[in-house]
C-alpha cells in the first residue's frame, strides 16, 4: 500500500489497514468495469458515499434514524475492494467460495480496525443489501445504459432521490474528489460513532 503497509490476504490484520489506503484505492476502482458515461469512472468510493446516503434516507422513510455506527458500516461495505478490486457479480458467481472467503476476511479486518463487529448482524446486512441494490439501480439507469425494466429485473424497485442529490452523487467525480469526499464522510461518521452510546451491540 502507499502507506507502506503490507497486508496478508490469507490472514489480514486490522493493524495493517489504513483508511487513507482504502480511500485512495476505492477512488481508483471503477464500478461496472468502467462501462459508464461521463468524463471520469464511477468509482467504488463514490458508490460507497451514495450507498450511505441512500441507507440514511431509507431509514428516515421508515420513520427512524439509522445509527451512526451502522452508517459507517454502509460507507465501508465495499472496503475489501481496495485490495481485490470490483468484480462484476456474474464473475464472482463463477469464482465461487474462495473469492468470497477472501473478501469476508478483509471486511472482518476492516470492521475491527474501525470499531465495528467482525461479523455484521443479519439486520445490518439486510440494510446494506437494500441500499446497495437501490444504488445499483440508479447507477445502472443513469450511467450504465440500462432500461428501467431491465434494472427493475436485476435490482428491484428504485428508491427515489431528489434531483439535487442525484446530480451531485451520480455525476462521476474525479479520483481526487472521490477520495476526499469518502475520507470526509468517514471522518464525520467515525467521530460520531466513537461517541455513540449504542456501540456495536445494538441493532440498526
Amino acid at each position: 500500500m502507499l502507506s507502506g503497509r503490507r497486508l496478508d490476504l490469507i490472514d489480514p490484520s486490522p493493524l495493517d489497514i489504513e483508511i487513507e489506503d482504502i480511500a485512495h484505492g476505492l477512488a481508483r476502482v471503477a464500478r461496472w468495469n468502467g462501462q459508464t458515461r461521463g468524463e471520469h469512472i464511477f468509482s467504488v468510493a463514490q458508490h460507497s458515499v451514495l450507498v450511505e446516503l441512500i441507507a440514511r434516507r431509507q431509514a428516515l422513510a421508515r420513520g427512524r434514524e439509522l445509527d451512526r455506527r451502522w452508517r459507517l458500516a454502509m460507507l465501508l461495505h465495499d472496503a475489501p475492494e481496495y485490495v481485490v478490486g470490483d468484480m462484476i457479480s456474474p464473475f464472482k458467481a463463477v469464482l465461487g467460495g474462495d473469492y468470497k472467503a477472501v473478501e469476508a476476511r478483509l471486511l472482518a479486518a476492516v470492521s475491527l480496525r474501525f470499531g465495528l463487529p467482525a461479523n455484521w448482524p443479519a439486520d445490518l446486512v439486510k440494510l446494506v443489501k437494500a441500499a446497495d441494490r437501490a444504488s445499483a439501480f440508479l447507477e445502472a439507469t443513469r450511467l450504465a445504459g440500462f432500461e428501467l425494466a431491465e434494472a427493475r429485473k436485476f435490482f428491484g424497485q428504485p428508491f427515489p432521490l431528489d434531483i439535487a442529490a442525484e446530480r451531485d452523487h451520480l455525476t462521476p467525480w474525479s479520483a481526487d474528489e472521490a477520495k476526499a469526499r469518502f475520507l470526509a464522510r468517514f471522518r464525520e461518521l467515525a467521530e460520531d460513532a466513537a461517541t455513540s452510546p449504542s456501540a456495536v451491540r445494538s441493532a440498526p
